[in-house]
């Protein structure tokens, strides 16, 4: 494609940088612009998806059509329905009147749809039908309407692994992705930091008439080192805080070190859920859970090993057998001679007062009445992820 298109696009939509793989991703918008079909846009969250769909409607059929945004992530799950395919009056408590959706407003133009991997199950059926025939019924009515609209999607959901974990549907991923798009993230656009850091402070002093702020070498390098999990959104925010806070106009690594947050890990597309076999706790009250679990496993473990050595010696007696007992402190196992007499005192205790399983069913049981029965909110009560409460409720049968 001619480089000087894509250097007149950045110009128009101010996007700094030469990276490769950001010119290709340009390249390929462009490109798919005038074919009217679906696009996906994946990428990490702050590395600029928001533009893309813009440059695809504005070089497209379309363009001089209605263009509309959505962040589906933004909109609660009771109302998402009714803001996408519009609502009659009465169908629901506050609807007062008939409303119109984004896909009635946009017809003939573009709908951008971010964060579109937080749609709700539901959603994600209506919104299939409208991708495959052009029809949906809004919400309180049974009159089916038609609507011709481009979506453009954008999510920083890894798409594939949750449709393999049933959070998103597959025949739907596919038709959104008729056309896709990946944006890198700052991290892998060497040059382009310190050039947008420049960017930014230099508007930062002409909205405030200040003396712009400027890196040495030394600083670009530190600049291009970091692994920038916010993406050109965190960098905008640091150049904006030093522009302003700074007493120093010419910035060493030493000043920029005191603003920027330990560099942890890089920024990558949401996972839905672990790896298999892995696990991990999104707070103090999941771990306290795993060692319930893991507490519960080792005195079943524990209840076998007497069973089978009373069955072996039916008189029991002094007969002396190592059993393989948890400590206090959960994690680690330790031999100890017991008699029969002795392990079985233990095993009719532990039967008695650690009924795990029975008090964590009930309490889950409970949780999900109080929520009527809405997983996402039982799951925040109990504090626990998503993912551990789905497997508790199809191992206790709480879902029939």
């Amino acid at each position: 494609m001619n480089e000087t298109l894509i250097q007149r696009t950045k110009q128009r939509y101010d996007i700094i940088g030469n990276n490769e793989a950001l010119n290709r991703a340009l390249e390929v918008a462009l490109k798919i612009a005038p074919v009217d079909l679906s696009v996906l846009i994946t990428g990490e969250n702050g590395v600029g998806k928001e533009v893309f769909p813009r440059i695809i409607h504005d070089n497209s059929l379309r363009k001089g059509r209605k263009y509309f945004a959505v962040n589906c992530g933004a909109i609660p799950e009771g109302t998402i329905d009714s803001e996408l395919f519009g609502h009659e009056k009465g169908a629901f408590t506050g609807a007062v009147e008939k409303r119109e959706g984004y896909f009635s407003v946009a017809n003939g133009g573009t709908l951008f749809l971010d964060e579109v991997g937080e749609l709700p199950s539901a959603t994600q059926a209506r919104l299939l039908r409208v991708l495959e025939t052009g029809e949906y019924i809004p919400v309180g009515s049974s009159a089916v309407q038609k609507t011709d609209v481009r979506v453009i999607a954008a999510t920083n959901m890894d798409m594939e692994r949750a449709v393999e974990e049933g959070k998103f549907r597959q025949d739907l991923y596919y038709r959104l992705n008729a056309l896709s798009i990946t944006i890198p993230p700052l991290r892998e656009r060497g040059d382009d930091i310190p050039l947008l850091f420049r960017k930014f402070a230099l508007e930062m002093s002409e909205k405030y008439k200040m003396p712009a702020v400027r890196l040495t070498d030394a600083a670009n390098e530190t600049l291009k080192q970091y692994r920038w999990p916010g993406n050109v959104r965190q960098l905008k925010n640091l150049a904006e805080n030093i522009s302003v806070t700074s007493e120093e106009r010419v910035i060493t690594p030493e000043i920029l070190l005191a603003y920027l947050p330990e560099d942890r890990k890089s920024g990558q597309l949401v996972a839905v859920a672990p790896e298999s076999g892995a696990h991990t706790f999104e707070n103090e009250r999941e771990i306290l859970y795993k060692i319930l679990f893991d507490l519960r496993r080792d005195v079943a473990e524990l209840k076998r090993a007497v069973g089978q050595g009373l069955q072996s010696d039916g008189q029991g007696g002094g007969h002396e057998l190592t059993v393989y007992a948890p400590p206090q402190g959960v994690g680690r196992q330790v031999s100890a001679p017991a008699t029969y007499a002795e392990a079985e005192e233990i095993t009719e205790e532990e039967r008695s007062s650690l009924s795990l399983e029975e008090q964590e069913r009930e309490l889950i049981r409970k949780a999900l009445r109080l929520n009527a029965g809405r997983r996402k909110e039982t799951a925040h009560e109990l504090g626990i992820s998503d993912r551990t409460l789905y497997r508790k409720i199809k191992e206790y049968g709480l879902d029939e």
